[in-house]
């Protein structure tokens, strides 16, 4: 009874492996096991833990679920260490979203170099699948290939992994192009307060989208013929708007002008990669874009996204908070270069190298060196503005540096509606901020951390935020639920035990 108990445990691995188009070597590299280890689980002829069967699911991005759900992930954290070494920024997560979005513009192949490995990607490939899009991970799965169907199904959409995560709302701008009706759930992603589609549909309409919400659903009707006849002036410089403006703008037969737009990290990628399919943008960088469209998009294309300056900062801060020398790799310096001006001003030592490229051939990158430093409060308050100002997402981070910094510093997050109140569980482990108002926070350093266990925010950056206090607290401590970490960020504990920290990652059975 337990060897046929073993051998169905092995045909279901032996599936989710080969839909994922992974060989057992690539799974055992993933597992860090042996090739043959894993031919002797997919024969049913080895002992496997409810645990290894976990990690299988989770690096097949496949719940094994008719065998014990083992429960969501946590993180159990050995603080106090310090890091040491050198550590790479991975590619940009929400640039890997939004071009996984304006693969939907081509009818030829893509590939993506270098995708970032996280939720929010499995999400939309996920529902990319769902409806037809081939997708898989190619070159020992490094890299990813998309190839569209002729027609795509819609009504086959997974509707579970599209509310999940924020970017299906940049569905709607390659969609338009290529149907006259369909149907998407409503976004989700973190919890962040209420955040408005309109400036979404404002932009949208000009291209002759009529959007409808009924029940969890927005139903999309395209009214052929129809043209922007002016400049499209976005009334919010978001990022996702400008992307979904510069995906319905890149089929349109015609010359489309963009005003207000974001110029941030994500939507010059976008850009780029609009490019390499033959679309012809001017302005990239600025807040004007001109986008000289092509009806037909058929092209076989390769590129390579550039690197997260958010995870760039996210490293910077855990160097920081642990008082550490460590050394980042591949960061994207011109989207870095206020927030290290501000660090600069309060103290920080740092060096940083020559630039260089990326592997797109446009953003420069430099390596940053960050050494243990007395700092000192800002005299001014920290907060975020467009690009080229303080990036939006690298607010939180200016939280866990001023609590180490001595005085007082004022953040005002503006943007998001609760972030700033979820910034405030730093008090749990030592921390003493002071909730102004739901977007103003005192932090007041420096700060002796201290262990503690409890559930992960919501929100991603004050998720991560948590887990660098963590790392700085003398003790253990338990951050329980960690899904939205691993929506933004890849394999990030076992990268910083790279450099020294100590997390377990550990679920419950």
């Amino acid at each position: 009874m337990a060897d046929d108990y073993l051998v169905r445990i092995g045909k279901l691995i032996r599936d989710a492996r080969q839909h994922r188009g992974w060989t057992q070597s690539q799974l055992a590299d993933a597992l860090g096991t042996s090739q043959s280890a894993v031919n002797r689980i997919e024969r049913g002829n080895q002992n496997i833990s409810l645990e290894m069967i976990a990690r299988i699911g989770e690096a097949l991005d496949s719940e094994i679920v008719s065998l014990g759900y083992a429960g969501p992930m946590h993180l159990r954290v050995v603080g106090g260490r310090r890091l040491s070494g050198a550590i790479d920024v991975k590619t940009s997560k929400n640039a890997c979203v939004a071009l996984l979005c304006a693969s939907l513009l081509n009818k030829g192949r893509t590939v993506l170099r270098r995708v970032a490995r996280i939720e929010e990607v499995y999400r939309l490939l996920e529902v990319l699948g769902s409806i037809g899009v081939r997708t898989r991970w190619i070159n020992d799965g490094v890299d990813l290939e998309l190839i569209p169907p002729a027609r795509l199904d819609m009504e086959a959409m997974d509707a579970d992994a599209a509310r999940r995560t924020r970017s299906i709302i940049m569905f709607l701008g390659p969609l338009l192009h290529r149907m006259d009706q369909f149907r998407l759930p409503y976004a989700g992603g973190c919890d962040l307060g209420t955040r408005t589609i309109e400036p979404h549909m404002i932009a949208l309409r000009r291209f002759g989208l009529d959007i409808t919400a009924t029940e969890g659903i927005y139903h999309a009707q395209v009214a052929t013929g129809v043209s922007p006849d002016r400049p499209i002036v976005l009334t919010e410089r978001g990022d996702t708007v400008t992307e979904n403006a510069l995906l319905a703008a890149a089929r349109h037969d015609g010359v489309t002008v963009i005003r207000n737009a974001s110029s941030n990290y994500m939507v010059q990628d976008l850009c780029f990669f609009l490019e390499a399919l033959g679309v012809r943008v001017d302005g990239i960088g600025t807040t004007t874009l001109t986008v000289h469209g092509i009806p037909n998009i058929d092209v076989d294309v390769d590129y390579s996204p550039s690197e997260d300056p958010v995870e760039a900062m996210s490293l910077l801060a855990a160097a920081v908070v642990t008082e550490s020398e460590l050394t980042i790799r591949r960061v994207p310096i011109e989207f870095m270069e206020i927030e290290l001006a501000v660090l600069e001003e309060m103290g920080l030592d740092h060096d940083r190298s020559a630039e260089y490229s990326a592997d797109n051939g446009r953003t420069r990158l430099v390596d940053l060196t960050v050494r243990p430093s007395k700092l000192e409060a800002p005299i001014d308050k920290i907060h975020p503005m467009p690009f080229p100002g303080l990036n939006i997402d690298n607010v939180p981070f200016f939280a866990a540096i001023a609590a180490a910094a001595q005085g007082q510093t004022l953040i005002h997050d503006w943007v998001y509606d609760n972030r700033a109140i979820y910034l405030t569980d730093l008090n749990r482990l030592g921390g003493r901020l002071q909730l102004l108002d739901p977007h103003r926070v005192l932090v007041e350093g420096p700060t002796r951390w201290r262990a503690a266990e409890m559930m992960c925010p919501p929100a991603l950056r004050p998720a991560v935020v948590v887990l660098l206090a963590m790392m700085a607290a003398e003790g253990t401590s338990v951050l329980r639920n960690v899904y939205v970490i691993n929506r933004g960020y890849e394999e990030l504990a076992e990268r910083l035990n790279s450099v020294g920290a100590q997390i377990e990652i550990f679920r419950d059975i």
